[in-house]
């Protein structure tokens, strides 16, 4: 006898995106339609949730992991077993590892993304490159009701 299957489908989105702003920009728009089609709908706190730690991973990514001529990598996955979504962002800057500071000034642009990440995320870390090229990937993983797209509901 085979155990039974579950219908529930792991999900994946996974692309490169140039090292700007704009490429930032795009992944976190591209990440929120995503998580939509998946059933996590726009405007949800999970939604909202997910949208901004994926806006702060690649934003970190632009800002400290940027080597001139290299993109960074996105991979964006939802467990409905697990109710998980799990973000992905790899850049080609290994030797400048994320770490919270210390203290940030309260007037400065910058060094409060790592404590949105931290607040946010159920866990979060570093670790290498998966493809064993130069650099790191940080990831992040958040509870979602990872819900069957509402385009496949009969």
């Amino acid at each position: 006898m085979t155990a039974a299957q579950s219908p529930l489908t792991v999900h994946k989105f996974a692309m490169c995106f140039s090292s700007t702003l704009r490429g930032a920009r795009l992944a976190r728009r591209l990440c929120g339609t995503r998580l939509d089609a998946w059933g996590i709908p726009y405007g949800s706190d999970a939604h909202d949730v997910v949208t901004l730690v994926v806006a702060e991973l690649c934003a970190n990514a632009v800002r400290h992991g940027h080597v001139p001529g290299r993109d960074f990598h996105v991979l964006l996955t939802a467990d409905p077993t697990t109710g998980t979504v799990r973000i992905e962002v790899s850049d080609t800057r290994g030797e400048r590892l994320p770490r919270i500071p210390a203290t940030t000034a309260q007037d400065g642009d910058g060094g409060r993304g790592l404590l949105l990440v931290e607040a946010l995320a159920d866990r979060w870390g570093c670790s290498p490159r998966a493809t064993g090229g130069p650099g790191k990937t940080v990831w992040a993983e958040c509870a979602a009701d990872c819900a069957t797209p509402r385009d496949l509901i009969t």
